[in-house]
């Protein structure tokens, strides 16, 4: 089965007319995006939008031989000038299927939110998937027979993927393409990180697929360190790189602190970003955790699990780091950094990057700051992808 994107945007496009965002004006040449609109086979179209016999021509198709239109989106829209030739749009009722001649099945998938979602099975027995913009499939049970390919709001809508994963239906071999792109996120490298964070990939409008090659599947970093300063952003992306994953355990490293509000209320606004499906354990035992199988973790943050090292050891008092306090703490972070190198779950953590700074006025604070650079190296060796995150911005180190 071949597919050709006539169309890989926002219903607007992107860049969206008139919007004076710094992500539509670097919108250009390949990062300019039509609204989605897929052709199947030459034979069936999903989604008829503004200019698709011309995207179709620019891309080495023709619309001649469509023998079926089919409609995803929440409501018609205005009405559109259909093409000659074109039988008229349509929709699937949820739930029905429906045969073409040419071979093609096509079932109506019912969605949590307005619109259509269409399973298209091909002469060839390959299945692809494709959601409308703000979609989710709506009760899917485990397990699902697997797609080969998945065409979905990757970025605006990640628990749709995540959903998708835990029933079975998106596998490590699953292409999953993002369409719908808008401006919510900067086009070019950082919609193409972001995406491949997810393990999805974006390509330019008029590219033909094959349904069922999995050769330009991105393979998902399974260990990585989120790097930044205060209020940098570091958390909100180590979130975002599992958000699209089911079953997330997010490890707390910082423990409650009892009677600290200012601080309970920054627990509360991180708890609050999470997606219902993750739990939270509160601990600094990295270790047993990394050993075991399981679902990602999410670890926030090592820096507060250097404090709890600390203390334990006695790193604070001079005396007591002088009489084993500091040999007792490198068992600590190289134990740490044998258990990422060891373990099989995937990992993203968070860390702060501290060293350079204003050299800290006490000893303890010189020593904690050393300290915690070298445990970011440590754990840094056993990643495969490392970021350092400025002002919101990811900038890749590693990977």
């Amino acid at each position: 089965m071949e597919l050709t994107l006539l169309g890989t945007g926002a219903p607007a496009g992107l860049p969206r007319p008139d919007c004076p965002c710094a992500a539509c004006a670097c919108a250009l040449g390949p990062d300019a995006r039509a609204a989605t609109s897929l052709l199947v086979d030459g034979a069936l179209l999903l989604d008829l939008t503004p200019g698709a016999a011309f995207a179709a021509a620019r891309a080495g198709r023709s619309l001649g031989g469509v023998r079926q239109v089919l409609l995803s989106h929440p409501h018609d829209g205005p009405a559109l000038e259909v093409p000659a030739g074109l039988p008229q749009p349509g929709r699937v009722p949820d739930g029905r299927e429906l045969a073409l001649l040419t071979g093609h099945r096509v079932r109506a998938v019912a969605l949590d939110a307005p619109g259509t979602g269409y399973a298209v099975t091909g002469p060839d027995g390959q299945r692809l998937l494709y959601l409308p913009p703000g979609g989710a499939p709506a009760g899917l049970e485990a397990p699902a027979e697997p797609y080969a390919m998945v065409l979905l709001d990757v970025l605006g809508r990640p628990d749709a993927l995540a959903r998708l994963r835990e029933t079975g239906a998106v596998v490590p071999t699953t292409d999953v393409v993002a369409v719908h792109l808008d401006h919510d996120v900067p086009p070019g490298p950082e919609a193409r990180r972001r995406l491949a964070a997810a393990g999805a990939r974006a390509v330019p409008d008029g590219s033909t697929l094959e349904v069922g090659a999995y050769g330009d599947v991105p393979d998902v970093p399974r260990r990585t360190l989120v790097l930044g300063g205060a209020r940098s952003g570091k958390s909100v992306e180590a979130e975002r790189r599992l958000e699209s994953f089911p079953e997330v355990l997010y490890v707390a490293t910082g423990g409650s602190r009892n009677g600290d509000t200012e601080w309970a209320a920054r627990v509360s606004a991180h708890q609050e970003r999470r997606p219902g499906s993750w739990r939270t354990v509160e601990t600094c035992d990295l270790v047993p955790l990394l050993k075991d199988d399981g679902p990602p973790l999410l670890v926030d943050c090592l820096s507060l699990w250097l404090t709890d090292a600390m203390d334990a050891v006695g790193a604070w008092d001079d005396a007591e780091w002088a009489d084993g306090g500091e040999r007792a703490l490198r068992d600590r972070v190289r134990a740490l950094a044998d258990a990422v190198r060891e373990t099989r779950r995937t990992v993203v953590a968070v860390s702060n990057e501290v060293g350079s700074g204003i050299v800290p006025a006490t000893a303890s604070g010189r020593r904690y700051r050393d300290e915690l650079g070298r445990l970011n190296a440590a754990f840094a060796a056993e990643c495969e992808q490392v970021l350092l995150v400025v002002a919101g911005q990811a900038l890749v180190l590693r990977g």
